[in-house]
């Protein structure tokens, strides 16, 4: 990927109009409902912050991926899971609310474990380039990128509840259309490269995309969690934030290459989330309560 103005300035933007919109849609207690689902949380977290990098880097080495592109894949397991999984967890009938508690714990524990799976990956695929490492300014950085924006919505919800209510939906339709918006440039502008960023890292980022799906789903079954829950689950661990790996690797590290898995993931998780979504739905009643997306 070659940095451009789509890249460089609109796709931050866009990033921030995303978290500030997640922001306005929690509260604290939605960190506090943790308490509800002990048992699904854990798991979920567990399978998130450690199960996953671990398989993201099994998966890389089965594939012999060249550093960069194994480092970007990295990055891409250490980065939370998307503001979108929400939407993916309603159309497939899963817990919404549990979806809006790991995305609040999510995005907190991602200031830690980010920086330490993206350096530890510098160190090990990049051991020569020790310079472009998240040293202490560059992890400020990551703290600004995810949690500044998301406190910035919740504090906007906290002081002016009717006017944050009314403009969460209008703000999350304009996100969408701008990251849309910005990753269609970014695409029409890389349209020449496209099919060798698929030959390069597509077969890695679908195995990847389907493997985190049925991580978050099986695992949680596994130890007996209830059936929404593991749907809201397998969406959160399966549909990462590709704008935020995508960023991070454009702006902080400075490095084309490591941005390409987060920009083919961005596409190919679509498809694989709905098809989970789509087949799964099928053997999971509606739920009857009216959740928020």
């Amino acid at each position: 990927m070659e940095s451009s103005v789509a890249t460089t300035v609109l796709l931050p933007i866009a990033l921030g109009v995303v978290m500030f919109g997640l922001g306005l849609s929690l509260t604290t207690k939605d960190f506090a409902r943790v308490l509800s689902y002990p048992k699904a949380v854990v798991v979920a977290l567990v399978c998130q912050v450690l199960v996953l990098p671990a398989v993201c880097f099994g998966l890389v080495y089965a594939l012999s991926l060249p550093p960069e592109l194994a480092v970007g894949m990295m990055l891409l397991a250490a980065s939370p899971g998307g503001t979108s999984a929400n939407l993916f967890s309603h159309l497939a009938h899963g817990d919404v609310a549990l979806n809006v508690t790991l995305t609040a714990v999510n995005s907190l524990l991602a200031v830690v474990t980010l920086p330490l799976v993206v350096n530890f990956s510098l160190g090990h695929f990049l051991a020569g380039d020790a310079g472009i490492g998240l040293q202490f300014g560059k992890t400020l950085q990551v703290f600004a990128i995810v949690l500044i924006p998301v406190a910035l919505g919740m504090l906007a919800r906290h002081r002016m509840p009717v006017l944050a209510e009314r403009t969460r939906k209008p703000v999350k339709l304009l996100s969408l259309v701008f990251l849309v918006g910005t990753i269609l440039v970014a695409v029409y502008q890389e349209r020449a490269n496209i099919g060798g960023y698929l030959a390069d890292v597509g077969l890695a980022t679908l195995l990847f995309s389907v493997l985190s799906i049925a991580l978050g789903y099986l695992a949680p079954r596994l130890f007996r969690v209830d059936r929404r829950q593991a749907i809201a689950a397998a969406m959160e661990i399966g549909i990462h934030n590709s704008v935020l790996a995508i960023t991070i690797a454009l702006t902080l590290l400075d490095n084309t290459r490591i941005a390409i898995p987060g920009a083919v993931y961005g596409i190919v998780m679509f498809f694989t989330a709905g098809a989970f979504g789509f087949l799964i739905s099928r053997r999971v009643t509606a739920p009857t309560d009216t959740a928020q997306v």
